[in-house]
């Protein structure tokens, strides 16, 4: 296959089927592409067969049968396990063109899988994804592009798919630095939603009027409005694990300390989430919204 032919004919690979990837991988199968689908959870892929894709049983078999790989994956170390080593998938590639790599990483991770990929022949993007298991569902997803510009363009049909928008933001590492500066707002904006919530019932607002209301403002991001309702009803299901989310605050602070940059707000934010992360359970990070409204709690007490 041509670089330039990406088409509903191209035979994609799919690795990682939790939260983000299960949605974006159901929404290819249902766009018509053949899909082979790989996940550790042997289980979880085979679920994926009744939607028409193929399950592979290992990453070889998927690296050998597939002209595209799409992965969705928890963190750097998982990309790197999936990537790299006698049996993983750079290693497999007999078919391979491209790689379309998916998971918030370090721009440096995307820059080694980038080079790796080279060696090989094998042009590799890294498509970082903006938005949560709603718009994954719906395919209103937006994407942050890094690599080479005239791929990111051929790779549209893939993208159409599965996003409303996407950005072309530079070369290799660019899609993963959009996506940490994006998510600097977003892990920012909930910690002061938290704060404005339980400072307004220390104010004495009556709780449910005081979200409804603060939902409808124009300081609300629309990231955070579906949050509010959710929240008024006590229900932090993950849509956007919170331990993803703490994740996240730690690779934007690791990329601050390295460019010299104080974080002050961001560092603050960091650290209650992560209190709140330790605190057990798969919960969505909105669950800062409740551990500020216990800490007023107590301090009326």
């Amino acid at each position: 296959m041509s670089k330039d032919e990406i088409n509903s004919s191209t035979r994609l690979g799919f690795i990682g089927l939790g939260y983000l990837g299960s949605r974006i991988a159901r929404r290819l199968i249902a766009a018509g592409f053949p899909v082979t689908v790989f996940d550790r959870d042997q289980a979880k892929a085979a679920q994926f067969s009744a939607a028409g894709a193929k399950v592979a049983a290992d990453l070889a078999k998927l690296a050998g049968d597939v002209e595209v790989v799409l992965s969705c994956l928890g963190d750097d170390a998982a990309v790197e396990d999936v990537y790299f080593g006698t049996t993983k998938v750079l290693a497999a590639a007999s078919r391979i063109t491209t790689i379309i790599e998916l998971s918030t990483v370090a721009p440096a991770t995307a820059r080694r899988l980038h080079g790796a990929g080279a060696k090989l022949g094998i042009s590799v993007l890294d498509v970082a994804i903006s938005g949560s298991t709603v718009a994954a569902e719906s395919g209103t997803l937006t994407l942050f592009g890094g690599g080479d510009a005239h791929l990111f363009e051929m790779a549209q049909p893939i993208f159409r798919a599965i996003a409303a928008q996407w950005f072309h933001m530079g070369p290799s590492g660019s899609g993963e630095a959009m996506k940490l500066v994006v998510n600097t707002l977003l892990g920012l904006g909930m910690q002061a939603i938290a704060e404005a919530i339980a400072l307004g019932e220390g104010l004495d607002l009556p709780r449910d009027l005081l979200i409804d209301t603060l939902a409808k403002t124009s300081v609300v991001a629309p990231a955070h409005a579906g949050k509010l309702a959710r929240a008024k009803r006590n229900d932090y299901t993950p849509q956007f694990p919170i331990r993803l989310m703490r994740k996240d605050f730690g690779l934007i602070l690791n990329e601050a300390e390295r460019v010299g940059l104080s974080m002050p707000a961001t560092q603050a934010a960091a650290t209650l989430n992560a209190e709140e992360a330790a605190s057990g359970g798969e919960e969505d990070f909105s669950a800062v919204i409740r551990r500020m409204e216990r800490a007023n709690a107590l301090h009326k007490v």
